[in-house]
């Protein structure tokens, strides 16, 4: 699991604490999977409100020194609060940040971090990052995502759902700008195993391709949504050419809190 001994312990410090409004979010807890394979550098508190961040903020450092950390705050502004948090000569960062309470899914209860942001959510949350900043980090996590959660063109179709703001086709025409890294980029990372650039792009634009040939053929009145396959029990990307039904899936859309799907065979039922 990428997750130093030091933030390990912090995450157990702070699990009994977290609530499904003050979870962990963000890299870390993308990278839970033994399948992962970059270390976090911080870890990412997400707050459902400004008011909470801070609640959580004085909760937490409480906590930490009390247990001999020391908790050094770098930046504080309403909504934001950054610290170094440092123990013998092991140190992380950690960021307690507001986000918005929509989403797909509840946040999970876990047994390291407590709750933490369902993986279809971080994975969507990647997406928008990776289309709005050109991190190298966020390449490498979209790449572990479209191999172990969910393809790009169901990610970018529910992506809108969270920033109306985008259509599926100007959400992939930002992500087609990404990809272009240097190996010395990608070697200030911290990986768990080796990263083949050239493998990679091509990994890449096979999913952009398909992504595209996706998001083109779904219908305009389920855009927003995931589809959820009750046969798998997990989102999934459906095959466009047979009715949903017939696959047992049914859509989702998210809302304040997210929701747990209702599987297709129980919607039939009503």
């Amino acid at each position: 699991m990428p997750l130093t001994k030091h933030q390990r312990s912090i995450l157990a410090l702070l699990a009994s604490v977290r609530t499904p409004d003050s979870y962990l979010a963000g890299g870390a807890a993308l990278h839970f999977s033994p399948k992962s394979i970059r270390f976090s550098n911080d870890l990412d508190f997400f707050n459902d409100s400004t008011e909470r961040v801070a609640s959580a903020f004085a909760r937490d450092n409480s906590l930490l020194e009390a247990e001999n950390y020391q908790v050094e705050v770098v930046l504080s502004q309403p909504g934001f609060i950054r610290a170094i948090v440092t123990r013998g000569n092991q140190s992380t960062r950690i960021d307690w940040a507001h986000d918005s309470a929509w989403r797909f899914m509840p946040p999970i209860k876990d047994a390291l971090g407590g709750f933490v942001l369902h993986k279809i959510d971080l994975a969507i949350n990647k997406v928008l990052a990776l289309a709005g900043r050109n991190e190298p980090r966020d390449y490498v996590d979209i790449l572990y995502i479209i191999q172990n959660i969910l393809p790009l063109g169901p990610l970018c179709w529910a992506a809108v759902g969270k920033d109306p703001g985008l259509t599926p086709s100007s959400l992939l025409g930002l992500l087609r700008r990404r990809g272009r890294y240097q190996p010395e980029e990608i070697s200030r990372l911290d990986l768990a195993g080796p990263f083949d650039l050239t493998v990679a792009k091509t990994t890449w634009l096979q999913a952009l391709d398909d992504a595209e040939a996706f998001v083109t053929a779904r219908p305009t009145d389920e855009l927003g949504c995931l589809y959820y396959s009750s046969r798998v029990a997990d989102f999934v990307s459906p095959d466009n050419e047979l009715e949903l039904a017939k696959q047992y899936i049914s859509i989702h859309f998210g809302s304040p809190g997210g929701l747990i799907p209702r599987p297709a065979d129980k919607l039939m039922e009503d």
